[in-house]
């Protein structure tokens, strides 16, 4: 195993860690919460929820991704203009626009719940989950080099 392995592997993995997330609270947490508590108590527990994972995201998953993105780019030689070539520079190029986004849409769900907009809250949560399925499905597009 060497260092880029390392740094692949934590790429990876918080990347998983992000979108397993999203689904869990997604799929389980929230029906189950729904499902069996009050409204008060809800509130309660997906605002704790909620914090405990923005917490997460920007002391784990952003300096990961971005440290490890950077990293792993400059070892390929990936410059700015690489970005425009075809094949693997335009993919890495979508992933990291849509990566924006997507943080984009998960800051403003933040904020939005915090506001007490449940509805723009939800449609800005299923835009950062569909999203980072997408660059899930982009990363898995990248050619290897």
């Amino acid at each position: 195993m060497t260092w880029w392995s390392v740094v692949r592997f934590l790429h990876v993995l918080t990347a998983a860690l992000w979108v397993g997330g999203q689904l869990t609270v997604s799929l389980v947490v929230l029906p189950l919460a729904r499902r069996l508590l009050d409204a008060e108590q809800r509130a309660t527990v997906l605002n704790a929820v909620g914090r405990r994972f923005g917490v997460f995201t920007a002391a784990v998953f952003l300096p990961v991704q971005i440290g490890t993105g950077v990293a792993m780019a400059w070892r390929k030689g990936v410059t700015w203009a690489s970005l425009m070539e075809p094949g693997y520079g335009q993919i890495l190029a979508a992933k990291l626009a849509l990566f924006c986004a997507v943080m984009v849409a998960a800051g403003a769900h933040g904020v939005a719940s915090a506001k007490g907009r449940p509805r723009l809250a939800r449609v800005l949560a299923v835009a950062s989950l569909v999203g980072s399925v997408g660059i899930i499905v982009l990363a898995a597009a990248l050619p290897s080099t």
